[in-house]
């Protein structure tokens, strides 16, 4: 599904971007050293300062160019497109989250995850309907960061990655793998893999369009709202998973502490 043709001469502008992300954790590194401190700073967000402009530089490339053509995406679309469209991404990343299920010790969840993939592939023809959802089958959705979480990795600093968003030092470094996990990323065809990556991108923004409007509205700091929501999500999502496979243990349940 080509939803945007990009020349195989783009592939070189993602390898460029993927060594912009690694310089960016370069430079994360070294901003550690000057954390930001005061009465008012996060204990989770000691690169306040950093984020901060990494958020400025994402929200200017979003008014200017991912908003439009999300917002012309979504126009262009019926909605029952869209969803096909975000099922058949969901699709090929099960591989990845079945992986993760098996790194974590979640045999059952690991083996739904397979018959989900299975079942949405062949009767859901590759993936663009969730037939599995409807038979009762859960999805399972897992990644590296997660994984990582439930060795005892800590999450470490809150960080901003440019034009991706949310996460952390643990999860941010993670994104490499995910990415590589992922089937798309198996694509031998430049201009097909190049497509469907930013087919995927623009279908996630034109999902993200009213709680985008909504956070705008809702907020005053913008930045300070967005981080405090993904910190209060994405760690109890991962205390949840973790807490569920020890429900029946006979000893007692002591949450991790917080990174």
């Amino acid at each position: 599904m080509k939803l945007f043709a990009l020349s195989p001469s783009s592939d070189r502008w993602l390898s460029g971007f993927r060594s912009l992300a690694l310089a960016f954790f370069v430079m994360v590194l070294g901003a550690m050293g000057g954390c930001a401190s005061g009465p008012h700073a996060n204990p989770n967000d000691p690169l306040e300062p950093l984020n901060r402009s990494v958020y400025d530089f994402n929200t200017t490339v979003d008014k200017a160019i991912l908003k439009p053509v999300a917002t012309a995406y979504k126009d262009a679309l019926p909605g029952g497109v869209r969803q096909s469209v975000t099922h058949f991404f969901a699709n090929l990343a099960e591989p990845w989250s079945f992986a993760n299920n098996l790194l974590q010790g979640k045999v059952a969840d690991a083996a739904e995850t397979v018959i989900r993939f299975g079942t949405n592939t062949v009767f859901g023809v590759f993936g663009l309907f969730d037939v599995a959802r409807d038979l009762g089958i859960d999805a399972h959705k897992q990644d590296l960061g997660k994984t990582l979480a439930h060795w005892g990795v800590p999450a470490g600093p809150y960080l901003m990655l440019p034009l991706l968003g949310p996460s952390s030092v643990r999860d941010g470094s993670a994104l490499v793998l995910d990415y590589q996990g992922n089937l798309l990323a198996r694509e031998k065809d430049i201009a097909v893999r190049n497509s469907l990556t930013a087919t995927q991108f623009v279908n996630l923004r034109a999902n993200l369009l009213q709680a985008g409007d909504l956070l705008g509205s809702a907020s005053l700091d913008e930045y300070a709202f967005l981080r405090d929501a993904y910190l209060q999500s994405r760690d109890p999502d991962i205390f949840k998973s973790m807490d569920s496979e020890r429900y029946d243990q006979d000893e007692p349940l002591v949450a991790p502490s917080a990174p």
